[in-house]
């Protein structure tokens, strides 16, 4: 099964550049985020036209989240992150497909710190960990998968001081980050390729910094102890990036066994 995530950055002005790409790339199961289009706005005939049944959760100018499958059709699970009912933000989705729970998700971007945006990243965080804390003890084949909005460490992002009051690299969005990893789950793209430097996801358009690979690494996939066992590669379709029209973000893929 080849699972994969991409932030689309507004699903309907990339919809070519989607279906290029589902077309190389042949994934079975997509996670998409940012797909700042209405639940009503969703292109789901050029979707099925391309082999993929959907479930998403859509809001108009920001956010939405959804999850392509290839082959059969995902079960919705959850539309929400629990934790808090006057959230309506639509940041997290969640189906089984073909005996695997997926959970995709677009966390708060945090910025400008410090403020209330910055508070809302730490808090939604918090609740997506206490979520994947109750998803890990049902010892079920779980993959949680999107744009996180945080970079690990120091090397998954190109040498800069610009951000250094940024959201992305704060101590406290890398310790939340480090948490998922003490519950247990397995950062794909870092296990297979531990060494890697320039292991990036997503590259801004502002300062020529896709040209020079001036990246982050910010769209991750965590395993559960089951798929993490089974997991055979793991990639970035970084090419992807650099397309006429092309989201800022990369897709991110794993292959399991």
């Amino acid at each position: 099964m080849k699972i994969a995530t991409f932030n689309i950055n507004s699903i309907n002005k990339r919809l070519t550049n989607l279906l290029y790409w589902l077309d190389e790339a042949q994934p079975d199961v997509v996670c998409l985020q940012e797909l700042k289009a209405r639940q009503s706005e969703f292109p789901l005939a050029a979707i099925e036209a391309a082999g993929y049944k959907a479930v998403w959760q859509g809001q108009p100018a920001w956010n939405g989240v959804a999850i392509l499958a290839r082959g059969s059709a995902p079960v919705v699970t959850r539309t929400a992150l629990p934790g808090d009912a006057e959230d309506t933000q639509a940041r997290y989705i969640e189906a089984a497909v073909q005996g695997v729970l997926i959970g995709t998700l677009y966390a708060p971007n945090g910025n400008p710190r410090p403020g209330p945006k910055f508070d809302y990243k730490l808090a939604w965080t918090r609740r997506l960990l206490d979520h994947a804390a109750d998803l890990m003890a049902t010892r079920l084949p779980v993959v949680l998968a999107g744009d996180f909005n945080i970079v690990p460490e120091p090397r998954d992002i190109y040498p800069s001081r610009s951000y250094d009051d940024n959201a992305l690299v704060q101590p406290e969005s890398r310790a939340l980050y480090a948490e998922f990893l003490g519950q247990g789950w397995v950062d794909a793209l870092r296990e297979t390729h531990p060494e890697d430097e320039a292991l990036y996801t997503f590259w801004d358009y502002k300062r020529n910094r896709w040209p020079r690979n001036a990246g982050l690494r910010l769209d991750h996939i965590l395993l559960a102890p089951d798929p993490s066992a089974r997991l055979a590669a793991a990639g970035v379709d970084r090419d992807v990036r650099g397309e006429e029209g092309a989201s800022d973000h990369a897709p991110v893929w794993i292959v399991l066994d």
